[in-house]
């Protein structure tokens, strides 16, 4: 790269530490990207720097190792480095791996008036994003610096998508203090660092997924993909194709070759949802591609080999379709290595109000107008509810509630029909009145045990002491029937 005779001397390093520090630029200045150039060559250190400089970025240079060293101790990360191979006092492939570890993020360009392949090959296995030989394309350079530094946001970004996910799908995020969900949640810990296919069985809208991706995202393979696939929900004819991919022109539509989904999970965890589903000419080729870890994609007749975690799910009896013929016993006992049970939300009814609360503050966030809670006959009406639907269908409640009542306490006139139908209503006798469709005994004592606790408990401002005394019992006994049950003050001061 030629020189040219108007390019100014560099600003020094005092002036480049303090550039931009007024008050007029510093909130600016911060967020622009930080950029070293390290060359022994002073025209081609002066024209980089006023290439970057013109593009708005911090730069700073530096003719030596010893100098550029003394950045490395700086509070502010550098996005960019342009360093030269051959310098004064060093190599400069040996100070990027000192550079890389003080800044892992940052990416390398290495410039070098005497390439070779072995160099280049060297270079990039150190980690440098690219080599270019003198003398070089500014426009190239350019152009790389653009690629360098998008390819360090792109990195950024998955580095705190895979924080997100991780901290989204830990065990604590899983919601319920039951013993039945904290023995699922037991054995899914234990599990989790195994590389053991995993069976997760529930009726529908019990977590059958969450609870897979708590395994992939606390386990060794967290890093890789988690890739998931509902085998009810697509057709059987492009089933195949979608689980193990497909060669161009290998039926009509086929215009180019696609990686099915056990590639891509390669390294990572494959999440076979609604396993009971599957036809058995498909459920051969799985069975084959768990065994052997090999599978050929449709068309296709070279074999492809994978490293593959798969949990598979399902909310159907397999042992029932298996006597019946529906599904292999071959391909169950290979799924069915570690069985995990999801409880139905109606097993584990404590965990309701939990529930509950969890989602209400989940829709309360980012609305100027949030619930605060529910009233005792909301909250008793949604405990002895069968729930169907189970979690999901908890969910999309709240997520009503949080539109159509947009703010205050939930009360009983606020939820819809069916969660009050088989609620028992009392007379100022206290009497029971059977509603026409009838009632469930078990839930209409349960219930009648729960208002009596919540009177006394209101009656004596949450004193747990005098409510036991109320009721004639003992305060040990109260309390564990309102964890069992989750009745608890809106406001915690008040329990006492």
């Amino acid at each position: 790269m030629a020189a040219t005779a108007d390019f100014l001397t560099p600003p020094s390093k005092f002036e480049l530490l303090f550039k931009g520090t007024g008050p007029t630029t510093e909130g600016r200045f911060m967020k622009l990207p930080r950029v070293l150039i390290l060359d022994d060559e002073s025209t081609l250190r002066t024209a980089l720097f006023r290439l970057l400089d013109r593009k708005g970025f911090q730069v700073i240079t530096a003719q030596r190792i010893d100098e550029a060293r003394t950045f490395l101790t700086a509070d502010k990360p550098f996005d960019l480095a342009i360093i030269d191979m051959n310098l004064p006092d060093g190599n400069g492939l040996e100070f990027m791996t000192e550079f890389k570890k003080a800044y892992p993020q940052t990416q390398v360009i290495i410039l070098t008036g005497f390439a070779t392949i072995d160099s280049a090959v060297q270079a990039t296995q150190k980690g440098a994003y690219h080599f270019l030989t003198k003398p070089f394309n500014v426009e190239e350079l350019m152009s790389l610096v653009d690629k360098a530094l998008a390819h360090k946001n792109l990195e950024q970004e998955n580095r705190q998508l895979r924080t997100e996910l991780g901290t989204r799908y830990q065990f604590e995020q899983i919601i319920g203090e039951s013993d039945p969900i904290k023995q699922c949640l037991s054995l899914v810990e234990r599990v989790a660092h195994t590389d053991s296919t995993v069976l997760v069985t529930g009726e529908s809208g019990t977590g059958k997924e969450l609870i897979a991706r708590a395994i992939h995202y606390n386990s060794p393979r967290a890093k890789n993909p988690f890739i998931a696939i509902n085998c009810g929900a697509i057709p059987s004819e492009l089933l195949e194709s979608e689980l193990f991919g497909h060669v161009k022109g290998s039926f009509t539509g086929a215009i180019s070759n696609r990686i099915g989904r056990f590639e891509l999970a390669d390294e990572g965890t494959l999440f076979l949802d609604e396993i009971g589903d599957l036809e058995p000419n498909l459920q051969v080729k799985i069975l084959r591609a768990l065994q052997e870890r090999v599978f050929e994609p449709v068309g296709g007749t070279k074999s492809v080999q994978v490293n593959v975690r798969v949990i598979a799910a399902t909310n159907l009896d397999l042992d029932k379709a298996v006597k019946d013929g529906r599904f292999r016993e071959d391909l169950y006992y290979r799924l069915n290595v570690i069985p995990i049970h999801l409880p139905a939300l109606r097993e584990r009814k404590s965990d309701i109000p939990l529930l509950l609360n969890h989602f209400m503050n989940q829709f309360n966030k980012n609305k100027t107008r949030i619930l605060n809670g529910f009233t005792a006959e909301a909250l008793n009406c949604l405990t002895h509810y069968a729930w169907p639907g189970n979690i999901r269908e908890l969910e999309n409640l709240i997520e009503r509630l949080s539109i159509l009542k947009g703010q205050g306490t939930v009360e009983i006139n606020d939820l819809p029909p069916k969660y009050k139908s088989n609620v028992a209503s009392y007379t100022e006798s206290g009497i029971v009145e059977i509603p026409d469709a009838g009632l469930d005994f078990n839930s209409a004592v349960d219930q009648f045990e729960n208002a009596l606790i919540m009177k006394a408990l209101e009656k004596t401002g949450w004193n747990k002491n005098q409510a036991a005394i109320l009721l004639r019992l003992n305060r040990t006994t109260l309390v564990e029937k309102m964890k069992k049950k989750g009745l608890r003050s809106g406001d915690s001061d008040a329990e006492m």
